[in-house]
């Protein structure tokens, strides 16, 4: 026994499931990518941020290292009680240059922490955000029911 095909059936089908598809990812799809990539761009911008902060440091190391070598130089051609001051110097130097980094580095690491907790609890409250209007939308009415209607009797 055959069955022919109903078209007419077939046809609603196949616009339903494209209005169905059209609604879908103008509601959730499209919000959720661009949500997800602009999640990635940040993550991106503060890993680059980042790399160049260390760059940076790098740089300062190897710029009191050259200044440091400089000095060792020039103080060995003095006398020997010169040369033992000059040392001192070099040495407090040295220890004011590396807690100097290490403050840098230390708020360097604070600001980025900070900026990532702030883009966390931005991602997480657009999420929520996203959540309850897609809700809302989805539900054709709010949530809470604090605006009105039925549900707030």
């Amino acid at each position: 026994m055959h069955i022919p095909p109903n078209w007419g059936t077939f046809f609603v089908l196949i616009v339903s499931f494209l209005v169905f598809w059209f609604i879908f990812s103008r509601i959730f799809f499209r919000p959720f990518l661009d949500l997800m990539s602009r999640r990635e761009q940040r993550f991106k911008d503060l890993s680059e941020r980042t790399e160049q902060l260390i760059r940076q440091a790098q740089a300062a190391d190897e710029a009191r290292e050259q200044r440091l070598f400089a000095v060792r130089r020039e103080e060995g051609s003095r006398r020997e009680a010169q040369r033992r001051l000059a040392e001192a110097e070099a040495h407090e130097v040295l220890e004011a240059a590396k807690a100097d980094a290490r403050a840098t580095l230390e708020r360097a690491h604070a600001r980025i922490e900070e900026e990532l907790k702030n883009a966390e609890r931005q991602l997480d409250e657009m999420g929520r955000s996203l959540a309850g209007e897609l809700a809302e939308r989805v539900l054709g009415r709010p949530l809470n029911g604090s605006q009105g209607g039925p549900a707030s009797n």
